[in-house]
């Protein structure tokens, strides 16, 4: 298909889309009878102060404080919209079958990682979205939802917490570089400009079990170019996507072919990964047939022809589809987040903000370092894991990923709402296509669950026994910035 004709069947079905929400008006939502702030704009609906507000949550703390943990928002072009920091309605929404992704996270995913990733392979089932309404192929949900359970159950074997520990002298080095590049600073610096690039280092080596410098120049600038542009954010790339999640699949599985920056770059990107991944898989076969010892890298562990268990299943083009999520992914919610900063630096700046702390946790490392640093015991050490936490908690790498209902269900709440009908209300009804915005930075900021002070940085909280831990929701801590459920994120405990 030539470019203009492209481009102008993509123009045509937006504005098809668009015309078709305009006119056609949606059965009556129980959404609608849920309080929330008043919209600013038809266009923007609530999403620019939701994700272009600085600092960022200045709006969403504050409808957070009044209107409680669950409250109605609009869309871009008055869409409907549910906003859910309850618990109990988190734990239900990434644990039921019910609730997907929304389209424009598949399409996107799809567009960079191509048809055969981890994440891709649960997605691909929305053919059309229109309104809050989606149309999926029941079938081919069943399917994709198998394939994505396969090739979790089969990468996992690299990140059991046995194997995140055989990394550890990978990320030791990556981590004495960092600390010799700060020490020869001398005026205030980028951090994040150091940070990145040691992230992708720790990533490559544990992962592909190369150093960053053998992937080749191109590939890494790429991958560097490509954690960029998904970081990036304003007014474009907000009409962008809400135009975006009514355009067909099949449309976005050719924007690929576009002419455009961002598509270059996801060529580019899934052109290296497949080229890159192919030589390095077929050295570590070839290693393997001459019985040479593997090396504990992922790709290692999953081509070794002698596991430890029989869980090998993946093929080298299922191994090869992974590595540009695992690169690109890894990346960008270890080293860089939506703010364009970077998760490791956040830690850094309230280290700097708070200097008793700082000095107290300088001290609790040093003391068990002692004479040899090979075996650190880091779950001895309770202020840097409550450091780790407070930080994670604060700054969550994705603080509102959406979900969509997959057919008419209900959200059930912790702590019932009273509607503007004065009805009191303990389930919320929604439709099938409904979308609803996990709410991860407000839940993590819940008086009711972190106690008093909720949006400091206070790692005490976790040392007092002042937390409210209530129902598991998320892996780590009970936080959920790796979400939880089924999806959880596969590589949080190497993150």
């Amino acid at each position: 298909m030539d470019n203009p004709l492209l481009y102008a069947t993509a123009l045509a079905s937006a504005v098809l889309a668009l015309y078709s929400y305009s006119v056609f008006r949606r059965r009556s939502s129980a959404i609608r009878d849920i309080s929330g702030p008043p919209s600013p704009s038809w266009i923007f609906g609530h999403i620019r102060q939701l994700i272009l507000s600085a600092p960022y949550g200045a709006h969403e703390f504050k409808w957070l404080d009044v209107y409680g943990s669950v409250y109605a928002l609009k869309g871009c072009f008055g869409q409907e919209r549910l906003m859910v920091a309850d618990p109990l309605a988190l734990q239900h929404i990434l644990n039921s079958p019910k609730f997907g992704r929304a389209p424009i996270l598949d399409n996107t995913a799809s567009l960079l990682f191509g048809e055969g990733s981890v994440i891709t392979a649960s997605g691909g089932c929305i053919l059309f979205s229109r309104r809050n309404r989606a149309y999926v192929d029941a079938d081919v949900w069943t399917e994709a939802g198998s394939e994505h359970r396969r090739l979790r159950s089969a990468l996992n074997m690299g990140f059991t917490a046995a194997a995140v520990r055989g990394y550890e002298p990978v990320f030791k080095r990556v981590a004495e570089k960092i600390a010799d590049q700060l020490e020869g600073f001398s005026t205030a610096t980028d951090i994040c400009s150091v940070l990145s690039p040691a992230t992708l280092e720790a990533i490559s080596q544990a992962i592909l079990g190369h150093p960053t410098q053998e992937l080749g120049e191109d590939f890494v600038a790429n991958n560097i170019e490509i954690v960029k542009l998904t970081a990036s954010h304003s007014e474009t790339h907000i009409l962008a996507d809400a135009i975006g999640s009514y355009v067909p699949t099949w449309v976005w599985r050719a924007a690929i072919y576009l002419p455009t920056t961002g598509a270059a770059v996801a060529r580019k990107e899934r052109s290296f990964a497949t080229q890159v991944g192919g030589r390095i898989v077929q050295e570590k076969i070839d290693a393997a047939e001459q019985g040479l010892e593997m090396d504990n890298d992922l790709f290692s562990l999953i081509l070794n022809p002698n596991p430890s268990d029989n869980t090998k299943t993946l093929s080298v083009e299922d191994i090869i589809a992974q590595i540009a999520l695992i690169l690109i992914a890894g990346q960008e919610t270890t080293a860089r987040i939506s703010l364009k900063a970077n998760a490791l630096a956040f830690g850094l700046l309230e280290l700097a903000r708070h200097r008793e702390f700082q000095d107290e946790l300088r001290a609790e490392i040093y003391s068990n370092l002692g004479a040899n640093a090979t075996n650190m015991a880091y779950e001895n050490m309770p202020l840097l894991n409550a450091f780790l936490k407070e930080t994670l908690r604060l700054y969550p790498a994705v603080p509102q990923p959406d979900r969509m209902a997959l057919e008419d269900t209900a959200i059930p709440l912790g702590e019932s709402i009273t509607t503007l009908k004065g009805e009191r209300i303990s389930r919320i009804p929604v439709r099938k296509g409904q979308l609803v915005t996990l709410a991860i930075a407000s839940y993590q900021r819940l008086a009711s669950r972190w106690g008093v002070n909720p949006h400091e940085f206070n790692p005490s909280r976790w040392l007092d026994g002042k937390t409210n831990q209530g129902d598991a929701v998320g892996p780590y801590a009970n936080l959920l910035s790796f979400l939880g459920g089924p999806k959880t994120c596969l590589g949080w405990r190497f993150a």
